[in-house]
């Protein structure tokens, strides 16, 4: 009854119909109101099989776990505020860049790369626009926890690309998301905040259990590529060469000079198909979807007493084979 009940009250002003390009939703609905924004009643999280949910993420659970993975698929996986859209974007553009060049400007990359488990009112499921992806291979991506993957994505043997962020910036990062995203439960301020991401009260978990679990899950499955986030930014080039290797992919270098360039942070800022300002949920005026993609931004918001609480915390929850920078 949860999901019912959210539905018939959010489903007026979560989205203005189907999500298209801001273009198509100015032709076709009325605008967002602003000035209600506040009154929208954010979701509450609960507790799922261990791990801190929303109903958006639960709603369509069982047609999730009974996604039907093709052995050509792609899983991009992260912890949310990670890098996901960004390496959506280098994968979309290696298989898609040379074949269907407008489709990186004319078709919202959350189109082109669903979320699977997301399941928002009055627009199409991830695991719906999935299951109608004609692309080959299809890209999609999702922020579950290794142990909540659909069954069918080990049994066809499926590539994933794993991508992880220190835990000081993306903690940063995941705040400043959560403010401007309607759909996520309130953050409260900074230190509050804070100190929910140390108790692991995040939707989709701990930090520390989303990427030591799925660390440990590359060590036995040899189709995943761990990714970090401060790599990325250091030489996205050398980064895209891995993921070629991985991938089996041979572009020519003016190929991958000409993807390195178009996903470039301030590039991807400015196109309206990859920063999400088509989404009628996301408050562009608290905060950019696409903020800042800079390594150490942790250093504006860190007290120095929260910097030493953080790192004690640290050791203890790391798996010590698993290294992050958080500066470069």
């Amino acid at each position: 009854m949860l999901c019912k009940k959210k539905s018939e009250e959010e489903g007026s002003w979560l989205v203005r119909g189907n999500l298209h390009t801001k273009q198509d939703r100015n032709q076709q609905q009325a605008p967002l109101n602003p000035d209600k924004m506040d009154f929208i009643p954010r979701p509450e999280m609960l507790d799922f099989h261990g791990v801190a949910m929303t109903h958006y993420f639960t709603c369509n659970w069982e047609n999730v776990q009974n996604f039907q993975a093709r052995p050509d698929d792609i899983l991009i996986a992260t912890y949310p505020k990670a890098g996901t859209t960004w390496v959506s974007c280098i994968l979309d553009l290696l298989y898609f860049g040379q074949s269907s060049p407008d489709r990186q400007t004319s078709t919202p990359i959350y189109e082109r790369v669903p979320f699977l488990e997301i399941a928002v009112p009055s627009i199409d499921s991830g695991k719906d626009l999935a299951d109608k992806l004609s692309t080959s291979p299809r890209l999609i991506k999702t922020h579950l926890p290794v142990q909540f993957i659909p069954k069918s994505f080990w049994e066809q043997n499926c590539r994933i690309v794993y991508v992880a962020r220190n835990a000081k910036d993306n903690i940063v990062s995941y705040f400043h998301f959560d403010r401007m995203n309607m759909i996520q439960p309130e953050p409260g301020d900074w230190s509050n905040f804070f100190q929910r991401f140390i108790d692991g009260k995040m939707v989709f978990g701990s930090w520390y259990d989303h990427v030591n679990g799925w660390w440990k899950k590359k060590q036995t499955h040899s189709n995943l590529h761990y990714m970090f986030f401060e790599d990325l930014v250091e030489d996205t080039g050398r980064e895209i060469n891995k993921l070629c290797c991985f991938l089996g992919l041979s572009p020519s270098a003016e190929e991958k000079r000409r993807i390195t360039g178009e996903v470039q942070f301030e590039s991807m800022k400015k196109n309206e198909a990859t920063n999400y300002s088509s989404v009628a949920f996301m408050d562009f005026k608290i905060s950019p979807f696409m903020r800042k993609g800079k390594v150490g931004d942790w250093k504006n918001h860190f007290t120095v007493a929260q910097n030493e609480k953080f790192d004690e915390d640290y050791k203890k929850k790391m798996d010590s084979t698993l290294q992050f920078r958080t500066e470069i």
